[in-house]
């Protein structure tokens, strides 16, 4: 479907590259998203478009009825890296890319889909009985106990499918890796260090698990991100250089697909080290579960058929090692898609095209249009 013609202010303000770079230019650390999110809803206010506000997320709204396909992305950016070409907070333009950070992760997709949603509110492109909306939300790169996004799913329409916005080069991600941190306790008894064969070392007990750990296998793969893996990655224990320590304990990584569930994983560590004395398991974080996009569904074949049209050739869908907040809508279909490379992220290097971030509002555009055409 062609672009609808909008007026020249339209365009201006759809523009997603001068969006983009306004966006850069407001700092919002994690935390910190106040004037970001003031600047979206005026925005939406002053182009006459429902907007709904908590706390510094901000959710705009179009159309009515129980078909809600819901755009996200998050306003916050990590700190400035060391050796960033220019300052942090420019938003330079040079040789047709756009500097910043933010630019890739993710104001970028969230720009598109503003710029996107305001064309097509502005220009009625939104059918009856569909309602779109966008929500750009903060304290995703955190990681800690509040999350944007998490905070206010329960205050929103249930959407009937989801696109988060993150940097997959407008390559449909259809499975995204999960994060399960463990952590194992070995205790023993404490004894002077002269007379060892008094106490017990759970040093040496947390040794017998690591080797266990280093021996698990898991062996189901998923077609996009492979088999998970688990790494020990800190350890601690004993209190003085001369005495048997008494506790010890290691975290365990591990980078979970959609072929297991955590409680699984969960329950094949503990089978492994139940014969070890002296050990437990600690679940520290089970809140990253993995995430998938049900084969068939329709936001995944419009996804594929608008990422195809921009780039001109028939695509495959993609996987994601990296997390985002695709977990808080994992219980609805989604893809996680959005413009930039994801590699450029956190990193002093991050840019983007700006060629790049107009095919994003096309893409978005694209698919939201062929979404809503399967009436589902």
């Amino acid at each position: 479907m062609p672009s609808p013609v909008l007026s020249a202010a339209s365009a201006t303000r759809t523009d997603p590259v001068s969006l983009l770079r306004s966006l850069i230019a407001i700092p919002s650390l994690t935390g910190e998203e106040g004037p970001a999110a003031d600047y979206i809803e005026g925005k939406a206010r002053a182009a006459g478009v429902d907007v709904w506000r908590h706390d510094d997320n901000v959710v705009l709204s179009a159309g009515s009825g129980e078909n809600t396909l819901l755009w996200n992305s998050h306003l916050d950016v990590v700190p400035p890296s060391a050796g960033h070409p220019y300052d942090a907070f420019d938003p330079v333009m040079k040789d047709g890319w756009i500097y910043g950070r933010g630019s890739v992760d993710a104001k970028a997709s969230g720009a598109a889909m503003v710029s996107a949603f305001l064309q097509m509110s502005e220009s009625g492109a939104i059918p009856a009985g569909r309602r779109l909306m966008v929500a750009l939300t903060a304290c995703e790169e955190g990681g800690g106990a509040y999350n944007g996004l998490e905070s206010i799913r329960p205050k929103l329409p249930e959407p009937s499918a989801v696109v988060i916005g993150e940097p997959t080069g407008l390559v449909p991600c259809v499975a995204q890796k999960g994060l399960l941190i463990l952590k194992i306790h070995a205790h023993g008894t404490a004894a002077h260090a002269g007379r060892p064969k008094s106490g017990v070392n759970a040093i040496s007990r947390a040794s017998a698990a690591i080797q266990a750990i280093e021996r698990l296998t898991l062996d189901r793969t998923d077609p996009f991100l492979g088999a998970p893996t688990v790494t020990v990655t800190t350890i601690e224990g004993g209190t003085a250089r001369n005495a048997v320590p008494d506790h010890c304990v290691f975290a365990v990584d591990i980078r979970t697909t959609p072929a297991y569930t955590h409680e699984e994983i969960i329950a094949h560590v503990r089978e492994v080290l139940a014969p070890l004395a002296g050990v437990e398991v600690e679940v520290y974080s089970n809140r990253f579960v993995p995430c998938a996009t049900p084969d068939g569904s329709a936001i995944r074949a419009a996804a594929l058929a608008a990422c195809s049209n921009v780039h001109g050739k028939a695509l495959m869908p993609t996987g994601s090692p990296t997390a985002s907040d695709w977990i808080f809508m994992h219980d609805r279909p989604a893809v996680k898609l959005g413009p930039g490379e994801s590699r450029r992220s956190h990193t002093a290097e991050e840019r983007i095209r700006a060629s790049q971030v107009h095919a994003a509002q096309q893409v978005y555009t694209d698919l939201a249009q062929t979404y809503f055409a399967t009436g589902e």
